[in-house]
């Protein structure tokens, strides 16, 4: 089974990615457009903002008239997330360092790895989306009259970062040949070891 140093890091970084990934969909500025100096207005996947120096929020009221960026985004967000909340109670069963199915290392080893890959499905989803978004918004900047058209927020960003680190910490749960290496290599020491102790 793979070292608890290296499921602990996977999974620490896999629970910040989902963190983040969750921040990045709560936030509001996905969109930003400033009119004036001082004037300023977001839009997010759940809300949008609007004012000076004070800003005022109202939610979406109607999904059918929001634009097809933001409810595909809105979608595979909720997907990616749901996704790690479940990646989350697999590799939980599946780490070294817990105590459920004791005695059952290779089937531990298992769910550690489908909880792994599982995490680097959701981050994958998020930069997918995340990234098709931007094109999107890139694409209708260009078309449009510049001055009135929408530019990508800061919400972009966190929401690669969330992405990156879902992946990172899904690669190291589910990194399985780590653990073959690992067993196959303490295999070998212990074949190597009990001849010797035959002889004088």
């Amino acid at each position: 089974m793979a070292s608890s140093g290296l499921q602990l890091l996977g999974f620490f970084l896999s629970l910040v990615g989902l963190a983040v990934t969750v921040a990045a969909t709560l936030m509001v500025q996905w969109k930003k457009q400033y009119q004036g100096k001082t004037h300023r207005i977001y839009e997010g996947l759940w809300m949008s903002c609007s004012g000076n120096e004070r800003t005022t929020c109202e939610f979406h009221q109607y999904l059918l008239k929001l634009p097809t960026e933001v409810q595909a985004t809105r979608g595979v967000m909720l997907l990616s997330i749901f996704l790690s909340a479940v990646a989350l109670l697999v590799s939980t069963v599946g780490m070294k360092c817990t105590r459920f199915m004791d005695g059952k290392d290779e089937s531990k080893s298992t769910t550690a790895m489908v909880g792994g890959i599982m995490f680097m499905v959701a981050g994958l989803l998020t930069l997918i989306i995340t990234s098709w978004y931007v094109k999107m918004i890139v694409q209708i900047f260009n078309e449009s009259h510049r001055l009135q058209s929408f530019e990508f927020g800061n919400a972009v960003f966190v929401s690669w970062a969330g992405g990156l680190l879902t992946m990172a910490g899904g690669a190291f749960l589910g990194c399985r040949r780590c653990t073959q290496s690992q067993s196959m290599s303490s295999n070998h020491l212990l074949s190597t070891s009990h001849p010797k102790s035959n002889y004088v």
